[in-house]
Formats: structure tokens, C-alpha cells, sequence
């Protein structure tokens, strides 16, 4: 019979008990003040306002139950102005892991409702930890913007907290997709995060951002502007261009970049994830062979030959309000994502001007970074004319998109519907930028410039001597002429120029057949550090 267990050792047993009780009790109370945030009556506020908390908004975006939260305990050590009589669990920022369609994402998310959101030496730390993650196992970044920007009471420490961040943005630029969604406040240098990832996303009327606001723009040049005009969700999708989506709300703004996610791959190792298909990639789609105008100057929306040829007639358009003279955005041919870029000659005829290039070369520098197919579908009058695009710097621009096409290693697809003219030719992954098919439409138009304005040139001596009464109709004949040997792509396919023309009609197939065989295409760049964009 074993000997009864002796008081002391009683007590010692109930004494390990008791503090464990009690460990796992602060354990418990620490937890709930961190998910409490700034309290149930802030938290309403920001629900009158039309906005979720940040918890509320990482459940949405991620699959439920699989957020693994970090630095849950995190304090700030700020000792000035009283502040270390506020010292809430987690400092206002929610950070950690978890899942999109099975796939693993980082996150972090400012919450507003404590301090409003603002940056610490902390919770920088927070996120630079989550961002050295997400480097480590080669997966997406998601940044949750709501914030009143650097924590005046912190100085320079949380000033450093965003050049800490600034830095790890530069360094994963190319290496792991990053995307920032602008859920209400992101002022002053906490915009500059999200300039430097890949994607922004803004809530329609609870978002803004700007460098300087209001207050300080009516102080130093005396003008008076909103803050949605300055700097809301329609000024930076359409205007600037700085955002590449708008959405209604919060919940709007979480699926949608759930759906971007289903077109990226998981770095820039990783292909794309494929999706089973059940349209057909021998689809052929007769409505094409009629849609190109047999006017030249007649416009048609290229969004239309997108979605005929496209898996399912779907396209994911990226920057759809800004410079709708291009069309940029994901799609799926034989269920492998794609990027697009299409010239839209239902907007200013499909010219190529300083925003255009800028949209294009953005997208497509990003497609090639991560492994994306490039289809581009070109009907280019050229370059927009005038003072004001000169004045700006549209060679610049221009060759930055020229520059981003070249420069791009991915399998490049290319068919000219109509219009493909001068230097812009070149531009819109001509093959002679190394693109790898190129194909065109019996309607395509392919010269230097149009038959009306080459005309004007080339024949200008014969049409000065031509009597006045006779000048138009030779002019006539001579567009005709000109137009007929010259504004047809038979003559870029005897030099090789245009692999094949083909039926509208069998584009999806050929483009299809074409993607298969580029699946193992490699190519390289001259060994260097970088090139020099033309920025």
C-alpha cells in the first residue's frame, strides 16, 4: 500500500493547479481585450459608417476558421504624453496567416477603432514580421488600410516603422504578389505602402487617400476640395490612376480580391492556378467574323471580341475607369489564367496616350513577373497627337510600355484585328519585340500610318498640280490605292512578320493551340542588375 500523499505535498500540488488556473485565466482576459479593440461602442461607430472591423474583414477575405493571428500581445513601450496609461493588447493592429481558396496568404489589418489605426514602432514590427513571412514561404501579401497614418506621439520611431515597411515592400516587388486594400483612412506617408504593391483597392464612399489633405492644400495654395475629391475611390481609379478597383463596401472589396487571387500564383516561381474548363478550346465563335466595322473609322468595343473569345466570356478588368482608351485585366483560355491588353477603339479610337502607357506597362511588367501569359489584341491608329501629350512626356511614357513588352519573357500572343500603325505597331507586341505568335485578322491594317494620311504625303506633289476640280476624287483613288497594297496584312505576312492570318472566327482555337505550345517556353534577359525603364 503506497503512503499517503504527506500536506506539503498536497499543497504544493493545489498551489501548480491554482497557477495554472490562473495563467490560462490571464491568458483568456488578454485575449478578449485584444479582439475587444477600441470597444463595442467605437466598433459600432465604424458600423454606422459603413465599414467591418478589422477582425470582421479578415474572416471575410479569408476561409473560415483558418486565420492563425501573431503578436496578439504585442504592447507599445510609447512612456510620452500619457500614453502609457494605454496600453491595449495587440496596439491596433491584427496581423497573422491563413487561407484563400486553400491557398496560403499573410495579412495584416489596421484597426481603427484603436488609435485610429495609427502606426507605432510596434505594430510596424508587427507587419515587417508578417512581410519576412510571407518572403520565407513565397506567399501573397494582403495589406487592410484604415489608418490616421504615423502615431504623432511616437515621432520618428513610427516614421522609421514605415520606412521599415517601405523597404520590405521594394524588396518582395516581383517576388510574392502584394495587395492593398484602402478600407477608409491612409494619409500622408502611409500611402506609400500601397503605391509600391501590386494592386489597390478602394471602398466607393469610405476610403481616401492622399499625400497632403484638405486643410493643409487650402492653407498652401488656397484651394478648397473635399476629401473624397481629393482623394476618394473615383478620383484615384479614374482620374489619377493610383487604385486599380473600386468596390461598394468592405464585404464587396474582400471577395473581390479573393477573385484576384484565383488568377495569381503564389510567387514568382509558381505558374498560375489552372482551373478545369468546360468550354471548349476548339470553340469557334462565328460572331467574330462580322464584328470588325467595314468602315475604318467606325468604332466597335474590343471588350466584345474579349469576351467571345475568352473561357466563359470572362474578363476580370483591372483599372476599368482609367485610361479606357487600353483594356487591361485577367481572363482564362483552356482554364489557364491570361493577362489581356487590348487596344478600345470605342474611346478615343484606341490611341495610345500618356495614361495608356503608363496603365499597359504597369500590367504587363506584373503579368511577366509572375508567370502570366500575355494576349494582346491590337487596333492602334498610333500615338494621340498634341501639345499636351508632347508637353507630358508621351515618348517617355510610350516607351515605357515599349519597354515593359520587350523586356517581357513570358509566352506573348498578339492578333490585329484592324488598325496597326506606326510607331504604335511596334508598341503593342509587334514580333519584332520578340513576341511569339502573332497573328491578324483579314481586316487588319498594317503601314505606317493610315492610307488618308499617307496619301496627303506621299502623292502631295501630284495632288498640288492636279486641277482643284479633280483634287478630291485623285485623292480618293489614291486612299483606295493605298489601302489596297498597303493597309492589309498581307504584305507583314510575305516578310514573316504576321505568322498567320486567320478567321476571326478561329481565334480562341489558334490562340489556345498557341498557349500549349509556349507552356515550356523559356527565354532570357542580357545578365544584369536591372534595366532602366524610362520612368
Amino acid at each position: 500500500m503506497l503512503p499517503e500523499e504527506s500536506l506539503p505535498e498536497r499543497d504544493a500540488a493545489a498551489s501548480a493547479k491554482e497557477k495554472h488556473h490562473n495563467r490560462m485565466e490571464e491568458l483568456r482576459r488578454q485575449s478578449a481585450e485584444a479582439e475587444a479593440g477600441g470597444g463595442p461602442e467605437r466598433r459600432e461607430r465604424e458600423h454606422k459608417s459603413g465599414k467591418l472591423a478589422a477582425r470582421e474583414r479578415i474572416n471575410l477575405l479569408l476561409d473560415e476558421g483558418s486565420f492563425e493571428e501573431l503578436d496578439k500581445f504585442v504592447r507599445h513601450g510609447c512612456v510620452d504624453f500619457g500614453m502609457q496609461e494605454q496600453r491595449p493588447a495587440g496596439d491596433g493592429f491584427v496581423t497573422g496567416f491563413g487561407r484563400v481558396d486553400g491557398r496560403l496568404v499573410y495579412v495584416f489589418a489596421q484597426d481603427f477603432t484603436v488609435f485610429g489605426g495609427s502606426l507605432s514602432e510596434a505594430n510596424a514590427r508587427k507587419i515587417c514580421k508578417i512581410m519576412d513571412l510571407a518572403m520565407r514561404a513565397g506567399a501573397p501579401l494582403i495589406g487592410l488600410n484604415d489608418s490616421g497614418g504615423a502615431r504623432i506621439q511616437e515621432g520618428v520611431a513610427s516614421l522609421a516603422g514605415y520606412a521599415d515597411i517601405f523597404l520590405r515592400n521594394t524588396l518582395a516587388s516581383g517576388v510574392i504578389p502584394q495587395i492593398s486594400a484602402i478600407m477608409g483612412p491612409c494619409a500622408g506617408g502611409a500611402v506609400y505602402s500601397p503605391a509600391i504593391t501590386d494592386f489597390i483597392f478602394m471602398t466607393r464612399e469610405t476610403s481616401y487617400m492622399f499625400v497632403t489633405g484638405p486643410d493643409v492644400i487650402k492653407t498652401v495654395t488656397h484651394e478648397e476640395v473635399t476629401k473624397q475629391e481629393l482623394g476618394g475611390a473615383m478620383t484615384h481609379n479614374e482620374k489619377s490612376g493610383v487604385a486599380h478597383f473600386v468596390s461598394a463596401d468592405d464585404a464587396d472589396c474582400l471577395a473581390m480580391i479573393r477573385e484576384l487571387l484565383s488568377f495569381l500564383p503564389s510567387n514568382n516561381v509558381d505558374d498560375p492556378p489552372r482551373r478545369q474548363s468546360t468550354d471548349s478550346p476548339d470553340r469557334r465563335e462565328e460572331s467574330l467574323n462580322s464584328l470588325v466595322p467595314d468602315e475604318p473609322q467606325k468604332p466597335y468595343d474590343t471588350k466584345d471580341v474579349i469576351h467571345a473569345i475568352v473561357d466563359d466570356g470572362y474578363l476580370f478588368e483591372v483599372h476599368e475607369h482609367f485610361a479606357k482608351n487600353l483594356v487591361v485585366g485577367f481572363a482564362r483560355l483552356d482554364g489557364r489564367p491570361v493577362g489581356i491588353v487590348a487596344n478600345q477603339p470605342a474611346f478615343l479610337a484606341g490611341v495610345l496616350d500618356i495614361n495608356a502607357s503608363l496603365k499597359g506597362a504597369r500590367f504587363v511588367r506584373f503579368c511577366d513577373a509572375f508567370n502570366i501569359p500575355l494576349i494582346t489584341f491590337e487596333d492602334v491608329p498610333g500615338f494621340l497627337p498634341g501639345t499636351q501629350q508632347e508637353f507630358g512626356g508621351i515618348i517617355k511614357h510610350g516607351a515605357k510600355l515599349l519597354f515593359a513588352f520587350a523586356e517581357a519573357t513570358v509566352p506573348k500572343i498578339t492578333v490585329i484585328t484592324r488598325k496597326a500603325y506606326g510607331g504604335a505597331y511596334c508598341v503593342m507586341a509587334s514580333k519584332h519585340i520578340r513576341t511569339d505568335a502573332n497573328f491578324a485578322w483579314p481586316s487588319a491594317e498594317i503601314a505606317v500610318m493610315g492610307p488618308e494620311g499617307a496619301v496627303n504625303i506621299v502623292y502631295k506633289r501630284e495632288l498640288d498640280k492636279a486641277p482643284e476640280s479633280d483634287r478630291e476624287r485623285l485623292r480618293q483613288e489614291k486612299i483606295a490605292e493605298f489601302r489596297d497594297r498597303f493597309a492589309n496584312p498581307f504584305v507583314a505576312a510575305e516578310k514573316g512578320y504576321i505568322d498567320a492570318i486567320i478567321e476571326p472566327s478561329e481565334t480562341r482555337p489558334r490562340i489556345i493551340s498557341a498557349l500549349r505550345a509556349l507552356e515550356n517556353k523559356r527565354d532570357t534577359n542580357p545578365r544584369k542588375k536591372h534595366g532602366n525603364i524610362p520612368l
